[in-house]
């Protein structure tokens, strides 16, 4: 994958690929309690955010996931990071309806589904997500909501001298307590939203749902059905249901599938540099009496193997992805630092570094005598074991002739529950 390259590149060559998610996750948990804006609010070790994202980016028609968060946000933005180029951040505004506006705008114009969800449905099902879409393919169906049936008796209630009193008791078979995602078809949701920039304040301000908003536009809204699991995180008690969900699908999982590891695999080739005063570093190390290797950075090509090979074994992109034009400041940076980043990156996504072994083939430089100073370094960088050995190509090709070395990585990297 080249640097930079995002899912939004397909939509032409894949017309399946025609749908955008925005994620709303500016809010700031006040109701939690916790202080902290809602989205980073963590169970089993994970953010809201983090959850929503574990599973919206297993939707493969999704080209574009916009996240909006806070203003004047970071971390959010750094968790967001790891999931690549499909997935980008976005300032919300002061009230829902505002949010989801912002991430509307971001929106590329060429996808003509677009879905709302917020971020305290963090434990939305990836199918949930799909049967809106499906049912979205449909003309008729402008727009689409997943809902449960309502289980308690509902009471319209009013004031009556101080006191609430029941006004009316509406039938449950005409109830749903409405979820997210709610999906749309693009010119329906950006024409509502057009015109909600025309209401007053109080109009913009009681916007709670995307749905209603369409149908006060005159347009039909389809109910399908939602899940159990899409439960809203509000207070703190819903903490703990969350847990228990988690926990089920941990334990159902585990029956279905054993427990087993995921194994990337990487290569790197780089030239000895024609300049001769460039420096060798390799395996994160220094040899003063080498020429060094041309490439992007220090040319480290074993470093730049390992990150590979770890990227693969996570199915989270590549060097390109997570290293390219969007990401400057790692333009010069050296292998160790691209190492770290990169067991970090894998961390953040959910995955835990079993280790790294990496071959490299070439003349020079002579490696042996300090093989265990490059595995203590690199697993310095990684947290994690990282070992190297060298070989020749016994005069062969480009390695025998000294005119550059090929790397060979293979990481191994389990699942975090």
């Amino acid at each position: 994958m080249a640097p930079g390259h995002s899912r939004l590149e397909d939509v032409n060559e894949h017309p399946n690929v025609d749908a955008a998610l925005i994620l709303v996750a500016a809010g700031s948990g006040t109701r939690l309690g916790a202080g902290i804006p809602k989205a980073l609010v963590t169970i089993e070790g994970r953010s809201l955010l983090q959850h929503c994202l574990d599973r919206a980016t297993q939707v493969d028609e999704l080209a574009q996931i916009v996240v909006v968060v806070p203003p004047s946000d970071e971390l959010l933005a750094e968790q967001a990071r790891p999931y690549g180029p499909r997935v980008s951040c976005v300032p919300g505004g002061a009230t829902r309806a505002e949010s989801v506006g912002a991430g509307l705008e971001a929106v590329d114009q060429r996808l003509t589904r677009i879905l709302v969800h917020d971020v305290a449905r963090a434990l939305t099902p990836p199918d949930t997500f799909e049967r809106v879409l499906q049912t979205l393919e449909d003309p008729q169906h402008p727009a689409v909501i997943p809902a449960l049936p309502v289980t308690d008796t509902i009471s319209v209630i009013e004031q009556t001298n101080g006191s609430d009193t029941v006004r009316g008791t509406p039938a449950r078979a005409s109830l749903r307590a409405v979820q997210t995602p709610q999906g749309f078809h693009a010119p329906v949701l950006r024409a509502a939203h057009a015109a909600l920039r025309e209401a007053s304040d109080a109009r913009r301000e009681a916007i709670t749902d995307d749905a209603s908003l369409v149908r006060a536009q005159g347009h039909s809204v389809t109910v399908i059905a939602g899940d159990q699991r899409a439960l809203k995180i509000t207070h703190p008690q819903d903490i703990h249901a969350a847990r228990t969900i988690l926990r089920d699908d941990t334990e159902e999982e585990a029956m279905d599938q054993p427990l087993i590891p995921r194994i990337g695999n990487a290569i790197d080739v780089h030239a000895v540099s024609k300049d001769p005063q460039r420096p060798m570093w390799l395996a994160g190390l220094l040899f003063a009496d080498d020429v060094g290797l041309d490439g992007h950075s220090d040319g480290d090509a074993v470093s730049h193997a390992a990150c590979d090979a770890l990227f693969s074994a996570a199915g989270i992109g590549d060097l390109g992805t997570h290293f390219g034009v969007d990401r400057p400041e790692m333009a010069g940076a050296s292998g160790t630092t691209l190492l770290a980043e990169a067991a970090r990156i894998v961390r953040a996504a959910g995955y835990q570094i079993g280790n790294v072994s990496v071959q490299f083939v070439g003349r020079r430089p002579r490696f042996a005598a300090r093989r265990e100073e490059a595995n203590q370094v690199l697993s310095d960088a990684a947290q994690a074991s990282v070992t190297v050995t060298a070989t020749t190509s016994d005069g062969l090709g480009y390695e025998g002739e000294g005119a550059g070395i090929t790397a060979y990585a293979t990481a191994l990297v389990y699942r975090r529950d």
